[in-house]
């Protein structure tokens, strides 16, 4: 690995979102709480490895990273805290 590659740093962002803006749909579930989502990307800089952080005014209902961004889609998932309704 060269200096170069040894010195770049991965930063991500938490994108932040109120649960009743965010356009998604639940791709999987548990106990009616979606764990697993596709929502749409209303950031043009997000990326695979930020984090989606959805709001029900300051309560968070769904704290995931994302997986992958494909088509305008992320796919985010919260398989242990999530309140957010399927």
């Amino acid at each position: 690995m060269s200096n170069s590659q040894q010195n770049q740093t991965t930063q991500s962002q938490t994108l932040v979102a109120q649960a009743n803006e965010i356009q998604f749909e639940s791709l999987e579930q548990q106990n009616g709480l979606a764990t697993v989502i596709r929502f749409k990307i209303e950031n043009e800089d997000a990326r695979a490895g930020d984090i989606l952080l959805v709001l029900s005014g300051t309560d968070i209902q769904f704290h995931g990273f994302i997986g992958k961004i494909e088509d305008g889609w992320g796919f985010a998932m919260d398989r242990t805290g999530s309140a957010l309704p399927a």
